[in-house]
């Protein structure tokens, strides 16, 4: 396997990943230095530094490295009879540079309205990119979101079902019919996005979870990693306040170890 051109690939999916490189060994070890292993973000692997408990180890490291987007070096030891590190007894000490790969977030915006409109300016604004999903020419227009990934002018619900969303994505869901939010939150739900997030009143949000619960069987688990009513509570009214509280939340949902 090319590594580096497993980078790229990852990349292009928008999969986030850290390069492991093991830098400095002694004794009896397993890799020797130079050997690296990728690590994605859901803790799979592509190559490998040694196998075993190290390795497992490196990954958690290597998936915390991704979380706050700094790079570490890391020194285990292989010889660990008291079992206070890799409970190994190969007879050497590693040392790793894990180094995330930086790949940036996607905020998939259903509803090219208002709000959606000023939180794709502040997202841009902060490091994200945008995708405007919006059935109407006028809403998913370059004129109009000129910084845009990707403009999609088509139906929002076929959209959140056909898309492949990773856990490096963000999706706001702010369209104008109670119809398209339902189905636009019915096919994201199951996905492994960072964050969800839906524009509602308690009374629209219940009348949809109800909805989903007893139509499409999706447990209250999984309704209640749904951030709804969207954004922090800043008592936001107008457009701009509301995508400011809706970034706000986003940010926070970012420099958060756990969505």
């Amino acid at each position: 396997m090319n590594i580096f051109q497993k980078i790229e690939e990852l990349r292009e999916k928008n999969v986030p990943v850290a390069l492991v490189t093991v830098i400095k060994t002694s004794g009896s070890v397993p890799r020797k230095v130079g050997a690296k292993m990728l690590v994605q973000f859901d803790g799979q692997i592509h190559g490998t530094i040694g196998g075993s408990s190290v390795e497992a180890l490196v990954i958690k490291e290597a998936q915390e490295a991704i979380r706050s987007n700094r790079p570490q070096i890391v020194t285990h030891d292989l010889y660990d009879q008291d079992k206070q590190d890799t409970g190994m007894i190969c007879g050497g000490t590693m040392t790793f540079f894990i180094d995330p790969i930086h790949i940036p977030e996607r905020v998939y915006i259903f509803g090219g309205g208002h709000i959606g409109f000023h939180v794709a300016s502040l997202v841009k604004k902060v490091g994200f990119e945008y995708v405007i999903i919006d059935d109407r020419a006028e809403f998913a227009s370059v004129e109009r979101f000129p910084d845009a990934w990707n403009l999609m002018q088509k139906d929002p619900g076929a959209v959140a079902n056909q898309l492949d969303i990773t856990n490096n994505d963000y999706v706001v869901i702010a369209t104008y019919g109670h119809k398209d939010d339902y189905n636009v939150l019915k096919g994201v739900i199951e996905k492994p996005a960072r964050y969800i997030g839906m524009i509602a009143s308690t009374t629209k949000r219940n009348q949809i979870f109800h909805k989903l619960r007893t139509k499409n069987m999706i447990n209250n688990s999984l309704l209640e990693t749904i951030h709804s009513p969207i954004g922090i509570d800043i008592r936001a009214e107008t457009p701009e306040e509301i995508a400011v509280s809706i970034v706000a939340e986003l940010i926070k949902v970012r420099r958060s170890t756990t969505s």
